[in-house]
């Protein structure tokens, strides 16, 4: 009797033991207190090659819908450009207003806006759609229709303010992403490269230092940031070149550092100041450069001379042509505009000139640039 319960005992133990290795082997999820969150918390999703999800993280809270309307002719409304500057803008000629559908990006965490100029041109009202859904009244601190910049102010707090990049370290090749709301259809990112720099004679803005993008921009995207693969921005999106209205590959961003300058202006004065000289001038170019025996066509011709201004009274007259302001080499007029702007009204400077086909200087005394006057 004693043998035969010692024999059902060893089959018995036998029998859970093969059970128990089986479920081991198979079905470890099936042992008592077995748990699956240690190998949930070590094998985490593999990060995606090529991913740049960070940098849009980063950036995407920074940048808003803006909303603006305004009352106008409806014969005025739509202008078929080859370049089409004012993209964000679309007519309701019934209700005679125009409606112009922008982004922004926010610049500081108290409420400040950065967009362009012509988002917000003569606006009624504007409004801003923050990225968690809320909606608030902006109005303009100032704008900048040379730069096709503006500010504006909203009145919220603990903001998710963008982080600057320095577009001087931009680089032709460099992966880039634009973000805004294209078409109305909600918030986007799309991706591309930096195809040129400093793309300037476009007849888009009277100061002129593009970023050249491949990224797709389009009608809504302007005021938008275009960003670095950290997430940092490089530009605000402005322009596109384009024959059907839509992207096709060149679009154009403000730099960043130019954008700064500008901005940190319109807070501070409501307006930005910049230097002036009264002329009008045009590039050189190698025909021209021959007949004034020059050796390249780097330089810029004085094409006329505002009487009374600072130019004329330092008796630089048109013909003449400007090779250096202050020592500093000339290559061509928008690099004499850009410089003369940013220099302080009041300062004297030495412009080295060809006149009448000697070499000489004249001492310009920079006065204020007068107020820019859109054309509607």
């Amino acid at each position: 009797m004693m043998r035969k319960l010692w024999l059902l005992f060893a089959q018995s133990t036998t029998v859970a033991l093969g059970v128990l290795l089986v479920i081991t082997l198979f079905h470890p999820e099936w042992r008592p207190g077995y748990s699956l969150a240690p190998q949930q918390a070590v094998c985490a999703a593999p990060r995606a090659t090529g991913s740049y999800r960070d940098a849009a993280n980063k950036a995407i809270p920074s940048v808003v819908n803006v909303f603006s309307s305004k009352s106008s002719h409806p014969d005025r409304l739509h202008h078929d450009s080859l370049f089409q500057k004012f993209f964000g803008r679309h007519a309701e000629t019934r209700s005679q207003r125009m409606n112009s559908l922008g982004s922004g990006v926010i610049v500081s965490s108290d409420g400040y806006i950065l967009t362009n100029h012509h988002v917000v041109d003569a606006a009624d009202e504007i409004q801003v759609t923050l990225h968690d859904g809320r909606t608030l009244l902006a109005k303009v601190v100032g704008t900048d229709p040379e730069t096709d910049l503006a500010v504006l102010k909203i009145n919220a707090k603990n903001l998710p303010a963008i982080t600057f990049g320095r577009s001087d370290q931009a680089s032709i090749g460099d992966v880039v992403l634009a973000i805004g709301d294209p078409f109305g259809v909600g918030q986007t990112v799309t991706m591309g490269i930096i195809s040129a720099l400093e793309r300037s004679h476009l007849g888009i803005n009277i100061f002129e230092d593009f970023i050249q993008t491949d990224a797709a921009i389009n009608p809504g995207n302007s005021g938008g940031a275009l960003i670095d693969t950290s997430g940092n921005l490089i530009g605000i999106n402005s322009a596109i070149y384009s024959r059907t209205g839509g992207s096709q590959g060149i679009g154009f961003a403000i730099p960043s550092n130019l954008a700064a300058r500008v901005m940190r202006q319109i807070i501070a004065h409501g307006e930005v100041i910049r230097g002036w000289m009264g002329v009008e001038v045009q590039d050189l170019t190698p025909e021209m450069a021959d007949s004034f025996k020059l050796n390249n066509a780097k330089g810029v011709l004085i094409a006329g001379v505002l009487r009374g201004g600072p130019a004329d009274r330092a008796g630089i007259r048109p013909g003449d042509i400007v090779l250096t302001v202050d020592k500093q080499a000339i290559a061509d007029s928008a690099t004499l505009l850009n410089l003369i702007a940013a220099l302080p009204p009041g300062k004297t400077i030495t412009i080295g000139l060809l006149h009448h086909a000697n070499m000489t200087n004249a001492k310009v005394k920079i006065e204020r640039r007068p107020k820019f006057k859109a054309i509607h």
